[in-house]
Protein backbone atom coordinates (compact mmCIF):
# COMPACT_ATOMS: atom_id res chain seq x y z
CA UNK A 1 0.00 0.00 0.00
CA UNK A 2 1.51 3.35 -1.23
CA UNK A 3 1.13 6.17 1.07
CA UNK A 4 -0.22 9.61 0.38
CA UNK A 5 1.52 12.73 0.73
CA UNK A 6 4.04 15.04 -1.40
CA UNK A 7 7.27 13.46 -2.66
CA UNK A 8 10.43 13.46 -1.20
CA UNK A 9 11.65 16.05 -4.50
CA UNK A 10 8.39 18.33 -3.93
CA UNK A 11 9.10 18.74 0.12
CA UNK A 12 12.85 19.50 -0.63
CA UNK A 13 11.77 22.26 -3.65
CA UNK A 14 9.19 23.89 -0.90
CA UNK A 15 11.93 23.87 1.40
CA UNK A 16 14.56 25.95 -1.04
CA UNK A 17 11.97 28.60 -1.77
CA UNK A 18 10.78 29.15 2.03
CA UNK A 19 14.50 29.48 2.70
CA UNK A 20 15.12 31.90 0.16
CA UNK A 21 11.97 33.68 0.25
CA UNK A 22 12.94 34.13 3.93
CA UNK A 23 16.66 35.74 3.01
CA UNK A 24 14.86 37.73 0.71
CA UNK A 25 12.61 39.44 3.57
CA UNK A 26 15.96 39.73 6.04
CA UNK A 27 17.30 41.91 3.29
CA UNK A 28 15.22 45.14 4.74
CA UNK A 29 16.00 44.10 8.43
CA UNK A 30 18.00 47.04 10.00
CA UNK A 31 20.04 45.96 12.41
CA UNK A 32 19.33 48.07 15.85
CA UNK A 33 20.93 51.07 16.89
CA UNK A 34 22.12 51.50 13.38
CA UNK A 35 21.13 54.40 11.02
CA UNK A 36 18.64 53.37 8.41
CA UNK A 37 20.34 51.60 5.12
CA UNK A 38 18.80 52.17 1.67
CA UNK A 39 19.76 51.20 -1.57
CA UNK A 40 18.79 52.68 -5.18
CA UNK A 41 15.34 50.68 -5.37
CA UNK A 42 14.25 51.79 -1.28
CA UNK A 43 12.73 54.91 0.58
CA UNK A 44 13.91 54.30 4.27
CA UNK A 45 14.26 57.10 7.43
CA UNK A 46 12.87 57.48 10.68
CA UNK A 47 9.47 59.16 11.80
CA UNK A 48 9.68 61.53 14.60
CA UNK A 49 6.21 62.72 17.01
CA UNK A 50 6.40 65.30 19.25
CA UNK A 51 8.20 62.85 21.97
CA UNK A 52 10.62 61.82 19.80
CA UNK A 53 10.69 58.10 17.40
CA UNK A 54 7.25 57.09 16.62
CA UNK A 55 6.94 53.11 16.73
CA UNK A 56 4.72 50.99 15.16
CA UNK A 57 3.30 53.72 12.57
CA UNK A 58 2.50 53.43 8.72
CA UNK A 59 4.55 55.31 6.09
CA UNK A 60 2.82 55.01 3.01
CA UNK A 61 4.58 55.69 -0.55
CA UNK A 62 2.35 55.98 -3.68
CA UNK A 63 2.52 57.02 -6.75
CA UNK A 64 0.71 57.49 -10.05
CA UNK A 65 3.47 57.67 -12.26
CA UNK A 66 3.10 53.63 -13.38
CA UNK A 67 0.37 51.86 -15.71
CA UNK A 68 -1.81 51.68 -12.31
CA UNK A 69 -1.93 53.36 -9.12
CA UNK A 70 0.87 51.85 -6.90
CA UNK A 71 1.58 51.99 -3.30
CA UNK A 72 3.48 49.93 -0.66
CA UNK A 73 2.84 49.93 3.68
CA UNK A 74 5.58 49.26 5.54
CA UNK A 75 5.75 49.61 9.79
CA UNK A 76 8.58 51.50 11.85
CA UNK A 77 10.39 49.50 13.84
CA UNK A 78 10.67 50.74 17.76
CA UNK A 79 13.27 52.97 16.88
CA UNK A 80 11.02 55.18 14.34
CA UNK A 81 13.19 53.64 11.20
CA UNK A 82 11.26 52.13 7.89
CA UNK A 83 12.15 50.93 4.49
CA UNK A 84 10.27 50.42 2.16
CA UNK A 85 11.78 48.16 -0.38
CA UNK A 86 11.98 47.76 -3.64
CA UNK A 87 10.32 50.32 -5.73
CA UNK A 88 9.53 50.97 -9.42
CA UNK A 89 11.90 54.23 -10.65
CA UNK A 90 8.94 56.80 -10.24
CA UNK A 91 8.23 59.68 -7.85
CA UNK A 92 6.48 58.71 -4.73
CA UNK A 93 4.14 60.55 -2.50
CA UNK A 94 4.76 59.56 1.22
CA UNK A 95 3.27 59.85 4.49
CA UNK A 96 2.73 58.76 8.00
CA UNK A 97 -0.21 57.24 9.48
CA UNK A 98 -1.22 55.97 12.29
CA UNK A 99 -3.37 55.34 15.45
CA UNK A 100 -3.85 58.69 17.38
CA UNK A 101 -2.49 60.59 14.41
CA UNK A 102 -3.79 62.41 11.34
CA UNK A 103 -1.85 62.16 8.10
CA UNK A 104 1.20 63.81 8.03
CA UNK A 105 2.20 65.76 5.09
CA UNK A 106 3.33 64.28 2.04
CA UNK A 107 6.57 64.37 0.89
CA UNK A 108 7.55 63.86 -2.92
CA UNK A 109 10.88 61.51 -3.08
CA UNK A 110 12.20 59.02 -4.91
CA UNK A 111 14.21 55.30 -4.79
CA UNK A 112 17.53 55.46 -3.63
CA UNK A 113 16.74 58.43 -1.24
CA UNK A 114 16.35 58.95 2.53
CA UNK A 115 13.48 60.74 3.58
CA UNK A 116 12.92 61.42 7.30
CA UNK A 117 9.24 62.38 8.06
CA UNK A 118 7.18 63.85 11.05
CA UNK A 119 4.27 62.09 12.72
CA UNK A 120 1.27 64.95 13.23
CA UNK A 121 -0.68 63.82 16.40
CA UNK A 122 -4.61 64.15 15.89
CA UNK A 123 -6.13 67.15 18.18
CA UNK A 124 -8.62 65.23 19.32
CA UNK A 125 -10.98 62.27 19.15
CA UNK A 126 -13.17 62.98 16.17
CA UNK A 127 -9.70 63.40 13.96
CA UNK A 128 -8.02 60.76 14.67
CA UNK A 129 -11.34 58.88 14.03
CA UNK A 130 -11.50 60.12 10.65
CA UNK A 131 -8.44 57.81 9.81
CA UNK A 132 -9.22 54.97 11.97
CA UNK A 133 -12.83 55.16 12.21
CA UNK A 134 -14.60 52.28 14.86
CA UNK A 135 -16.61 49.49 13.73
Amino acid sequence: MRKRGLPLGMAGVGLSVFFVASLVGMSAFQPPGEAVRVDNDDLGGVVNGPRGPEAGVWVIAETSDLPTKFRKVVVTDDQGRYVVPDLPKATFNVWVRGYGLVDSDKVSSAPGRTVNLTAKVAPDRRAAAHYFPGK
